[in-house]
């Protein structure tokens, strides 16, 4: 299994795309390499790398391939978002999206076929790359169509099918025969949220592996602490949870993103918050890796972070390995040697409609039904799995994933679940609505 860190540059942020300190990003390379880790994802800013919708910037994209040739050259496999997007509280959206020239990067024909080109453009710039492993389209782009979003983008879960397949079609076979993943990522809110475009469906069904973005700053951490179960097992709960709309049994899931946020952890508790997560996710078939946000902190000079983005790295803004850093290494060194886990037996059933998405996806979230049962389960013991009532149906299905027992529950809304991370900022948004 893979474990490795989303790359945060040390020196400026993401915000140093603009003009790349290599010796800095080498030292920050070899420090990773140096922890053990083996891949790393990168963020490149969506509009440096095509600030007009008919030219794409040659220079940015050099610097997309360089920093995977340095990662390269220290042994560290390489996974690049494309459409950056969406960063710690901060949208990076290029200007022939907004204001003037408003429109849905989901949506509208012209977006699609800019958009389309650049996922093409930065693959052609690294494919040549030994380390190089695959593209995620960008990093939670679902955010934008949220309700919650301040500049929401309009679009239907049709529009949403088309779109992903739009963008990963150009590239999907050459991908395949050079043995590279596409993928796309969306945060919780595509299984928890409902009215949301995003569904289930599309996160576990298209794409050659499924991301799940697990923080329990989402309520789930305030409503039954930092350290509980509930939040220990979130990450492995998702991982579970996406299992249940996928096509195939034995689908890869990637737990592409997880972290110890310090506005529901305490700095003392951060460690033991990391092992437990870990050793709950490693139990779980198919996990294609672990990958720790993030490397290193966001230096304090820089403003208007929710307080808890500056902390969140392995390292120091000085360079210095944090506990939680030492623990994530010791236990990567760990799990990747474990062989896999067991089948799990035992399920949960979440109710579907005719199309295979949750009737009720409230259900699926923090004091949801469906999670309050798996937990539950956990708690005494039990390793469920989740599985959909179309599964559930299924003899054949449910022999595909060794489930010989499962549970129906009620599909009932929990009220623990927040889409937005600061409560400053889901103030706002609840004033402005």
């Amino acid at each position: 299994m893979r474990f490795g860190v989303n790359y945060t540059p040390s020196n400026g942020w993401f915000h140093s795309w603009l003009h790349p300190d290599w010796d800095s990003v080498s030292q920050d390379l070899d420090a990773i390499a140096g922890l053990g880790m083996d891949h790393i994802r990168i963020f490149p800013l969506w509009p440096i790398l095509q600030p007009n919708r008919t030219w794409i910037n040659e220079a940015a994209l050099d610097d997309v391939r360089h920093m995977t040739q340095l990662a390269d050259e220290r042994g560290l496999d390489v996974f690049s978002d494309v459409l950056q997007g969406h960063l710690s509280s901060f949208d990076f959206v290029p200007s022939w999206l907004v204001s003037w020239h408003e429109t849905s990067m989901f949506t509208d024909p012209n977006a699609i076929a800019a958009e389309a080109r650049l996922v093409s453009a930065v693959y052609a710039a690294l494919e040549d790359i030994g380390h190089f492993q695959g593209l995620t389209l960008g990093n939670e782009c679902n955010q934008f169509a949220d309700r919650v979003h301040p500049r929401r983008m309009d679009a239907s879960s049709a529009d949403i099918d088309g779109w992903l397949n739009a963008l990963l079609a150009p590239i999907r076979d050459k991908a395949n025969r050079q043995g590279r993943v596409l993928l796309h990522s969306e945060n919780d809110a595509v299984w928890y949220a409902d009215h949301h475009a995003f569904m289930p469906c599309h996160a576990a069904g298209i794409g050659d592996i499924t991301a799940i973005h697990s923080w329990v700053f989402n309520g789930t951490a305030q409503r039954y602490g930092g350290l509980s179960q509930e939040s220990t097992r979130h990450g492995e709960y998702l991982i579970e949870l996406s299992k249940a709309f996928a096509d195939s049994a034995d689908h890869p899931v990637w737990l592409q993103e997880i972290g110890a946020p310090g506005n529901v952890i305490a700095a003392a508790d951060m460690p033991r918050f990391c092992s437990g997560s870990i050793e709950h996710a490693a139990d779980c078939t198919n996990l294609y890796g672990i990958t720790w946000w993030c490397s290193h902190d966001v230096n304090h000079a820089l403003s208007d972070f929710p307080p808890f983005e500056h902390d969140l790295g392995l390292f120091d803004e000085n360079g210095a390995l944090k506990p939680i850093g030492r623990q994530y290494a010791k236990l990567a060194d760990e799990y990747r040697r474990r062989p896999e886990p067991s089948p799990r037996s035992t399920a949960v059933v979440v109710q579907v409609g005719v199309d295979g998405n949750p009737t009720l996806k409230a259900a699926c979230s923090p004091g949801g039904s469906v999670f309050e049962r798996w937990m539950a389960l956990s708690a005494k013991g039990e390793r469920p799995a989740i599985i959909s009532s179309i599964t559930a149906g299924n003899p054949q299905a449910l022999a595909l994933r060794g489930i010989s027992n499962y549970e129906q529950v009620e599909m009932v809304a929990g009220n623990a679940y927040s889409a937005v991370s600061d409560p400053s900022l889901e103030a706002a948004m609840a004033s402005a609505s």
